[in-house]
């Protein structure tokens, strides 16, 4: 039971949940009470972790699904469990719908509530039929990045917008229908996760150079080379940055998130120096350890801002 779970959850890199939810969390705070800085309360920041889930989950089933045959024809991926049969593709297809449902019914639950009886207790509902709208129109977004790397060099680009999916949708679900729908925070550090996720997919896309080359997939470092995927994901990574210090001007984040951006900046300069000359051997580190520290420490740092 425990070796079947594990290897569902490798299937959907569920360790790489910690890209995108902490900053969820951190547009929740931002959008705090009808729009304003604060803790919302325990409901909305439990839908927001139980969409957040669900909605990754459907997202890199779906994926996975999508590219089985070019997964099993790189020696990196050749393992994974849909190319070597742990999981069947009719087993990852009734995952993806069972993720999808489980996505929008809490989505749901921002608009209705749900009651024991009729005179029982009601749990959620807060009146906001925003994130019920935006479900489905998210979920075809997020999926439909498995196909771009077949066409266009943006795709790490739509990967980024995807991620960017997670502040923003944050702020729809906890801001309305008091607070304004779209506001210029979401925004913003949508921004900075957007070009944040494109420069650490490019690096991480420098890896299968060749294997790219040979099945006729569009990434930046197989179309450019990589000094000058390099030198992209370093200016997306300087743009990241600067919209993380725009951020704190908009919404008067202090020096505690201050002090988290300038050390994001050198964990990505680290990032850099790890992978420079295509040193490929350490982009583990680079892609992974370093990226889920910035996520971390920014959330961190912003939620302690604006609690204290």
């Amino acid at each position: 039971m425990l070796r079947n779970l594990i290897v569902w959850l490798r299937m959907i890199k569920f360790s790489h949940s910690v890209f995108a939810l902490p900053f969820a969390i951190m547009m929740l705070f931002l959008a705090g009470r009808d729009g304003r800085p604060g803790f919302p309360g325990w409901g909305k920041l439990g839908l927001i972790v139980w969409c957040m889930v669900w909605a990754r989950a459907a997202a890199m089933t779906f994926n996975r699904i999508a590219d089985i045959l070019f997964d099993a024809r790189n020696p990196r991926t050749a393992a994974r469990a849909l190319p070597t049969g742990q999981i069947t593709r009719l087993q990852a297809y009734v995952f993806l719908y069972l993720c999808a449902l489980l996505f929008v019914a809490g989505t749901y639950l921002f608009w209705r509530p749900i009651a024991l009886s009729s005179e029982g207790p009601r749990w959620f509902g807060y009146g906001n039929v925003w994130p019920l709208i935006m479900a489905l129109p998210v979920l075809l977004f997020i999926c439909l990045y498995s196909y771009t790397k077949r066409f266009t060099w943006a795709s790490h680009f739509w990967l980024g917008a995807s991620l960017m999916c997670a502040p923003m949708g944050a702020w729809v679900a906890v801001s309305p229908p008091a607070g304004p729908v779209i506001a210029a925070p979401p925004l913003i550090l949508g921004a900075a996760v957007l070009f944040w996720t494109a420069g650490f997919d490019i690096i991480y896309a420098c890896q299968d150079i060749e294997i790219d080359r040979r099945d006729g997939l569009y990434s930046i470092p197989a179309q450019l080379g990589l000094s000058t995927a390099l030198w992209i994901s370093r200016t997306c990574h300087s743009l990241a940055v600067t919209f993380l210090l725009i951020l704190a001007l908009l919404t008067n984040l202090g020096l505690i998130y201050l002090i988290a951006v300038v050390t994001t900046a050198l964990l990505l300069i680290v990032e850099h120096l790890l992978v420079r000359q295509g040193r490929m051997s350490r982009i583990k580190i680079a892609f992974g350890t370093l990226n889920g520290l910035v996520s971390l420490l920014l959330a961190a740092a912003a939620v302690c801002d604006i609690m204290l």
